[in-house]
């Protein structure tokens, strides 16, 4: 088992809370597990999510891999002190998903003093790559 990299012991339903306004919850978009160096949510694949093919948009994957990344970035810093903001996220779309759920996993791959690295893999219902994703945030101090 990985060490924990979170500041605080994470409280999943309080994230899950976090995660139901705005875009998350109008994509319907959860949080589903927190390890001790990941979190874990899924998206649905419908029309909330979908282009005009029928595919989920990239924009909706890349939706669900900042918000995974964000909830994680500012979950390894002291909130009293810092706040964690995305600075460049991108995204490699792999293969194209109609049905079911996907799900994101995002881990932390640098942590520094003024940034952090995240990389999120999102999978089908089949557990195949669908996208992969990766996000700087910025880590800035409260003024």
């Amino acid at each position: 088992m990985s060490e924990s990299i979170w500041f605080v012991e994470p409280n999943l339903e309080q994230i899950k809370a976090g995660m139901k306004g705005g875009a998350n919850g109008s994509l319907g978009i959860e949080c589903t597990e927190v390890g001790p160096d990941f979190i874990r949510g899924t998206m649905p694949a419908d029309e909330r999510t979908f282009q005009p093919m029928g595919l989920i948009h990239g924009g909706a994957n890349v939706l669900l891999a900042e918000s995974l990344g964000s909830m994680g970035a500012n979950m390894v810093v002291d909130t009293s002190k810092y706040y964690c903001v995305g600075q460049e996220v991108n995204a490699n779309h792999v293969r194209g998903v109609r049905t079911g759920l996907v799900t994101g996993t995002a881990r932390l791959t640098y942590k520094g003093r003024t940034s952090q690295v995240w990389e999120i893999k999102i999978e089908d219902d089949r557990g195949r790559l669908s996208c992969i994703s990766r996000l700087t945030m910025a880590c800035v101090k409260h003024a």
